[in-house]
């Protein structure tokens, strides 16, 4: 889920009636989103530098890294049949993983645009964005030797449904009825970026819990002290900064055993003027 509608000429200009760090209402929030552009944010952020395979302290390689050494494989201990991806964006790469360890993937998002986004990669329309980099790098990882063809249908199989969420909503999903509690939760840039103050990310943590079984897993990637991100030429959209001991303390008091928290510092040159974020935080909890 991402979005944005305040207008800025450059890096760090965002007008000071959106910035995160003012009162603004979650009604606002919603409305910001509106103006979110799927094919920008995609270019934004899941191309080189960010998304650079051929080194380690690229972006995406290390969320890679993150899903695929550290939560699925070097512990084995997430697993289930159900998994809720909240707020996908128009983006799948946060699953390469997952679908290999979950039989019934739910993907949502706030917006209309980036659940079409989704369905049209679903559904191998043409002119989608080319994920076959991620795809390939997903492969080398595990190792199996799986082609990146058969991992995107792998993938496109377990997706079972794309639908809305709110997660300022006491019942996220409403109204869509589902059928069991998820066992994993994944959730990639979401709640910072769509919350209006820190009181408000919290109440969404709660809401998302009602989603997870007891024992279940969060996997939460989130950004590290930004105050804004680029979501369109010339649109820009407040995020409430955040820092692992705010993310740590909050997880804890929404009922949950932090298992793994591990944070990426941006190299200067992953700097390209479209947000403001210092860092990326990968956490790893565990629902008592």
């Amino acid at each position: 889920l991402k979005g944005g509608k305040a207008q800025s000429s450059g890096r760090g200009d965002v007008p000071e009636m959106e910035r995160a760090d003012k009162e603004v209402s979650v009604a606002a929030m919603k409305e910001y989103y509106k103006q979110f552009d799927p094919r920008s944010y995609l270019r934004y952020n899941y191309i080189p530098p960010r998304a650079d395979f051929t080194r380690t302290d690229s972006i995406v390689p290390w969320k890679l890294s993150c899903l695929h050494l550290i939560v699925f494989h070097a512990i084995g201990d997430v697993h289930g049949r159900t998994l809720i991806d909240i707020g996908s964006g128009p983006t799948i790469y946060q699953l390469l993983s997952a679908c290999e360890h979950f039989s019934n993937i739910i993907m949502t998002d706030f917006l209309e645009v980036n659940r079409q986004e989704i369905r049209r990669w679903l559904h191998g329309e043409p002119d989608t964005f080319d994920w076959t980099a991620f795809l390939q790098h997903a492969c080398e990882l595990e190792g199996k030797g799986c082609s990146w063809p058969e991992k995107a249908k792998r993938l496109r199989t377990a997706i079972h449904d794309v639908i809305p969420i709110d997660v300022h909503s006491p019942n996220p999903l409403h109204p869509y009825s589902l059928p069991e509690l998820a066992d994993c939760l994944v959730s990639s840039f979401c709640l910072e970026a769509v919350s209006p103050d820190r009181t408000s990310f919290q109440k969404a943590l709660t809401n998302l819990g009602t989603l997870l079984k007891p024992n279940g897993h969060f996997l939460m990637i989130g950004a590290l002290d930004e105050s804004y991100y680029q979501v369109a030429d010339g649109v820009h959209i407040p995020v409430v900064p955040v820092d692992q001991e705010f993310v740590s303390a909050t997880l804890k008091s929404c009922g949950y055993e932090i298992c793994t928290f591990q944070c990426y510092t941006l190299p200067q040159d992953m700097k390209v003027g479209v947000d403001d974020v210092a860092g990326i935080f990968f956490v790893k909890a565990k629902k008592k």
